[in-house]
């Protein structure tokens, strides 16, 4: 063993001297998949005790034998550890390492107790029987059919994935994806990305251009070739549409490819003259602009103008109705006195095909649309209500007394296609559609949703136009509204119950550019706490959520209260905010997974950040960690009382959720809502984006941060110009059908 003085560097500053060691690892302590960063426990040969080796390595799993070079350091906070930079890994030979690496959950199916028993049955011929004489595993007490299979498959997969690993490693990328990348091309992964490795950029939900970008250089692709240029192009207009648009001026797009591909821009030109010759993109003018849409979101606009058209103009599914009899006759069913803007609204849905109902917060909606439908119902038409998220769906039901689905499973959604099986030659079997939280609902969504409803059906849209427009492409609801090609009824009239509530007085004050009144009242649901620095706010905010809130107003600090953020960066954002809230509400115990940045515990309100239609699961569903199995390598999420299982290396599509995004939080409703409001997130700070935040509160809003922060979001009214051309082509003269 060496002695103290020869591992600890000398007082002089020399450099420590390299030395090479080998040995079992034991566990690993911390894996960054993402840049193959590790800490490790390792059983070196010649030494008694266990020593902590810190280096990279693009995969690596307990029990495997490493040769390592490099030199002993101290460091300040751990104290002694060799530090390598050399590090291989190589499948173990000894029982010990068998067992270890096994049990180390990296294979679905095998834990530490099935890794004790398939060692003590084959020893070390346990590798070579699983590949070739897989049916003997059955031998093993416990492992049956379907888990012989599992650890078969699981094995297979491993190696396909470790040959990912090391792939995107050797050229210079991090690995924390190589699950997702296995999972979208298979056992050709390697093979695929080698022939365009652009391909990942497009196909890989968080590898981005310049990662692919990285593996293309490492393969020896120029930086002018056609095929990098191209993927420029492409890889710019998909990050708008993250941003919302559906298109971009062809100025503010060769810019953009410009700074991401410092290529000469003539280059670009013939790359985008290529794209649109392919049909990849399409060219046309926005307000008199020219642009250059993604094909698909193009047609998909068409096709919402179109079919929107096309319903309008067809005749109604019911009878005429007399509204002068209806109205009295639905007041005295419902027992509720319909104030004269939603008896003219009652009218016109009465006497329309497809109809729009926009309002704030306490102004009727729900009673409108309810006197609606027990109308309409009365006349045996069938009807089919929807909203975009299973909480929005889940209102609607409480609200409508009807079966209410997410829209995603009224589609009736398939994971083959990643498609709906409803479409134009499956339409839905209804005669009337309510869609809630239209504002929520993006382009691609809207187009399936109205290439599945029949001519003869009728549509009523209902929703906040001043909300945040949806997530995904387009402003559908604001620009039907803005086109006055369907008729519109705006609900204005805050009734008197509704106003008692200082939230709702609030949010429509914000929506009319006015400070809410921040002086909290007798019994009132609306309250402001100042914190004029990030530090503060965090402290404040902890002490809120923790124990004031669940003191004085009896509501539990997880299932409650959901902490809304205008932006994700920052001291006072949502990620940096999710660690410190499961630090103090739910701390990370022995049972605990780390994967793409995150630990997840037992307990952990967790969000879906992914439509996985397999699951049926989708962007923004909220759930709660029920369950966490080693042996399997899986963990269960419920989400609104259904169990999802996931496996470790897809945790990918699960973030954090004790504070989210406003943005994240559209469709649903909280008993309480915590918002931090500072100048940090200046470049988010809207109008829209508050109101949004505030009116997600049912019981009780609480604003924390700067009151100059609060003004510039009342006063900044502008929001984000979104590139989309519905409106256009809702207003345009009827085009020829599209589908």
């Amino acid at each position: 063993m060496l002695s103290t003085a020869a591992r600890t560097p000398s007082s002089s500053g020399q450099t420590p001297p390299t030395e090479a060691l080998a040995g079992l690892v034991e566990r690993v302590t911390y894996h960054n998949a993402e840049n193959g960063f590790c800490v490790l426990r390792v059983k070196a040969r010649g030494h008694r005790d266990l020593i902590t080796v810190v280096g990279h390595a693009a995969s690596i799993s307990a029990g495997e034998w490493v040769q390592i070079s490099g030199s002993w350091v101290t460091d300040r906070t751990h104290g002694l550890q060799f530090r390598a930079n050399f590090l291989k890994a190589s499948q173990p030979t000894t029982l010990e390492g068998i067992e270890k690496y096994l049990g180390s959950g990296m294979i679905r199916g095998i834990g530490p107790v099935y890794a004790k028993k398939l060692v003590r049955a084959f020893g070390e011929a346990v590798f070579d029987l699983i590949e070739a004489e897989p049916d003997r595993l059955r031998e093993v007490t416990g492992i049956g059919p379907k888990r012989a299979a599992r650890i078969v498959a699981g094995w297979s997969e491993q190696k396909i994935i470790r040959e990912i690993m090391l792939f995107l490693h050797a050229n210079g990328v991090g690995t924390s994806r190589a699950v997702r990348i296995y999972k979208t091309y298979g056992p050709k992964s390697v093979e695929v990305i080698t022939e365009n490795p652009y391909r990942l950029a497009r196909d890989i939900r968080g590898i981005g251009f310049r990662t692919a970008d990285t593996v293309a250089r490492k393969l020896g692709i120029e930086p002018t070739a056609m095929i990098r240029v191209r993927a420029g192009i492409s890889f710019a207009l998909a990050e708008a549409t993250g941003e919302g648009h559906c298109g971009l001026p062809v100025g503010d797009l060769t810019d953009l490819a410009g700074k991401l591909l410092e290529v000469p821009s003539d280059l670009i030109e013939s790359a985008l003259a290529l794209e649109l010759e392919e049909g990849e993109v399409v060219a046309d003018t926005l307000e008199g602009e020219r642009c250059v849409f993604l094909a698909r979101l193009y047609r998909a606009e068409q096709g919402i103008a179109e079919r929107l058209r096309r319903l309008a103009a067809c005749p109604l599914p019911w009878p005429e109705i007399d509204a002068a009899k209806a109205i009295p006759w639905v007041e005295a069913r419902t027992g509720l006195s319909l104030a004269e803007s939603q008896r003219e609204a009652l009218r016109l849905a009465l006497a329309s095909k497809v109809l729009v109902i926009t309002g704030g917060p306490g102004v009727g909606k729900t009673t409108l649309v309810n006197s609606i439908l027990q109308v309409i119902r009365a006349k045996a038409v069938d009807v089919a209500v929807c909203a975009p998220t299973g909480r929005a769906a889940k209102r609607l039901s409480e609200s409508t007394g009807l079966e209410a689905r997410t829209i995603h499973r009224l589609l009736e959604s398939d994971p083959k296609t990643g498609g709906f099986k409803r479409d134009e030659v499956t339409p839905l079997a209804c005669e009337l559609l309510v869609v809630d939280e239209t504002s929520m609902v993006d382009v691609p969504l809207m187009r399936a949703l109205l290439k599945a409803l029949p001519d003869d059906a009728a549509l009523l849209l209902v929703g906040d136009v001043d909300q945040l427009p949806s997530v995904g492409p387009g402003q559908v609801l604001s620009d039907i509204i803005g086109s006055g090609a369907v008729p519109v009824v705006r609900l204005t009239e805050v009734f008197r119950q509704a106003a008692e509530s200082q939230v709702v007085v609030n949010a429509h004050r914000i929506n009319r550019g006015q400070m809410p009144v921040l002086e909290a009242q007798l019994g009132s649901d609306f309250f402001f706490v100042e914190a004029n620095e990030p530090e503060e706010g965090v402290s404040k905010l902890l002490h809120l959520v923790k124990e004031r809130i669940p003191a004085r107003f009896g509501l539990d600090p997880v299932r409650d209260v959901q902490i809304l953020c205008p932006m994700n960066r920052g001291g006072l954002g949502a990620r940096a905010l999710n660690i410190e809230l499961q630090q103090a509400l739910n701390p990370p115990g022995e049972q605990r997974v780390e994967r793409f940045g995150w630990t997840f515990c037992p307990g952990d309100k967790v969000m879906q950040v992914a439509n996985n239609y397999e699951r049926e699961v989708f962007n923004g569903d909220l759930g709660v960690i029920t369950g966490m199995d080693m042996e399997e390598g899986e963990l269960t999420v419920t989400f609104d009382g259904r169990q999802v299982n996931y496996g470790f290396g897809e945790l990918d599509e699960l973030v954090l959720a004790y504070a989210t995004t406003i943005h994240k939080a559209q469709g649903s409703e909280y008993p309480a809502v915590v918002i931090p409001v500072t100048t940090q997130h200046f470049t988010m700070l809207a109008r829209n984006l508050l109101y949004t935040g505030v009116t997600r509160g049912k019981k009780l809003v609480l604003l924390l941060g700067q009151k100059r922060a609060l003004k510039l979001a009342v006063r900044n009214q502008a929001g984000r110009r979104r590139w989309s051309k519905l409106r256009e082509w809702l207003s345009a003269a009827p085009q020829a059908s599209v589908r």
